[in-house]
């Protein structure tokens, strides 16, 4: 029998070997946007060209980029322990910064289950919320509850949940059992707001209607970002989630806020939780918790759903569910030290400071051709563009391009949205800097 073919060898250079993710790959690969370092507010091209970080690496980096505090409580880490088994056996550092997380987190959110991304985060508050409701006796309550235009992950159950529609439509019918409130977003009514817009607060009255056609009885949980990010910066509006927290609360439907964009930090308070003065059964997070250093995600949960799982034999799993990587040591070590880091240097304090002067600043670039709407909450915003007439998304795509090799600034699309989201460590001249060229870049795009 004939032996098969080798493979022809790669050069060390060649691009066509990784499917790279949320990416037009065969675009990226003529022209490929590479960096190879990070410090501070910038990233570094191979060739040694800064690019001034407009977007925290992906909602992430808070701190900014390679933080030496969070280097070296990774590298030691790494000296002390690679890998601790999180079924069975645990690590100190994982109660430490569990304890930490509770901490920020309001009221009796005492409870933190580890994981490894925002998306992992997500199926875990699902699964959390499926299992609490069996195991108090109202296993009836199986239906879960998202929002249009809402982006919770790439899980089956996060894309379920979630309400964009590229992200479902290639993966068929998805989990049963699924419903979804209205987007909170109308450009007629809420166009060029800062912060939260003053109209929408009545559109958490779609729950009722959803009860109605469903029951109480069979709906287990309603997920909601405070903050729809990948979308495109749509913030709550005034009011909004205190009315949809109580009728969560009417019906005894669990509300999970999904924080994996806007916890630690984002919106000016380690929760937007604070912010809104609501409290959920149930938060995610991710992103932030390292600063983006190593892969971490979460669950806090309130002490009673916690409390309810707490029965039967105390030698029994409570809960049959976890990841091999679920409180990895290093990072439960980078964790402690981006906490330690947002606490020393106030970053939560300074992003809220700097909120009105980000709003300001980015809302002056209204009235440059073709930008229809502008969206500023916290430290993020996004500038929504007119179409080019042969393609939607066209003009985002060639912004992203001209903005990284043109004007050395990296940013975010979603659809024809350009979106910000800088590191907190932010100057108000690196403010001016980012609206600057992103100036440029939608006048060029024109």
């Amino acid at each position: 029998m004939s032996r098969p073919a080798e493979k022809p060898a790669l050069s060390p250079n060649d691009l066509e070997a990784f499917w790279m993710p949320f990416t037009a790959n065969r675009s990226f690969k003529k022209r490929p946007r590479l960096v190879s370092r990070a410090k501070g507010m910038h990233y570094y091209t191979p060739e040694g060209r800064a690019i001034l970080d407009g977007v925290a690496g992906m909602w992430c980096t808070n701190a900014g980029h390679n933080r030496e505090p969070i280097v070296e409580a990774i590298r030691a880490e790494a000296q002390a322990v690679d890998y601790v088994p999180p079924f069975q056996f645990g690590n100190p550092k994982a109660f430490t910064l569990a304890n930490r997380i509770s901490a920020l987190a309001p009221a009796d959110l005492d409870h933190v289950f580890f994981c490894n991304s925002g998306s992992e985060a997500v199926d875990t508050a699902l699964k959390i919320a499926l299992a609490y409701n069996n195991v108090r006796g109202e296993a009836s309550r199986v239906r879960l509850i998202g929002r249009e235009r809402g982006y919770h992950g790439v899980g089956f159950g996060g894309i379920s949940v979630g309400g964009m529609g590229p992200n479902r439509k290639q993966f068929g019918a998805l989990m049963a059992g699924v419903d979804h409130l209205p987007t909170t977003y109308n450009r007629e009514k809420q166009a060029f707001s800062k912060g939260e817009p003053e109209w929408g607060e009545h559109l958490a009255d779609a729950l009722e209607g959803l009860v109605a056609l469903h029951d109480a009885s069979t709906i287990a949980a309603v997920i909601v970002e405070p903050m729809a990010g990948s979308t495109g910066v749509i913030p709550a509006p005034k009011g909004y989630l205190k009315r949809l927290r109580a009728i969560c609360d009417k019906y005894g439907i669990l509300m999970i806020l999904d924080e994996v964009i806007t916890g630690f930090g984002r919106l000016g308070f380690p929760f937007a939780a604070e912010r809104y003065g609501i409290v959920p059964d149930m938060i995610t997070f991710a992103k932030g918790v390292t600063s983006g250093s190593v892969p971490m995600g979460g669950v806090i949960v309130r002490k009673g759903i916690y409390d309810a799982f707490m029965k039967g034999p105390e030698h029994m799993v409570e809960l049959f569910h976890g990841y091999t990587y679920s409180a990895h040591p290093l990072a439960c070590a980078a964790g402690i030290a981006a906490l330690d880091l947002y606490r020393e240097e106030k970053l939560f304090e300074r992003a809220y400071q700097l909120e009105p002067k980000w709003a300001d600043a980015v809302m002056s670039l209204k009235g440059l051709p073709g930008v229809l709407d502008i969206r500023t909450v916290g430290l993020t915003a996004a500038i929504d563009l007119a179409s080019k007439p042969d393609a939607v998304g066209k003009r985002a795509y060639e912004a992203l391009e001209r903005a990284f090799f043109d004007e050395n600034l990296m940013l975010r699309t979603a659809g024809e949205t350009l979106v910000f989201t800088p590191p907190l460590i932010i100057s108000e001249d690196e403010i001016g800097e980012i609206v600057e060229k992103t100036a440029k870049v939608i006048k060029a795009t024109a």
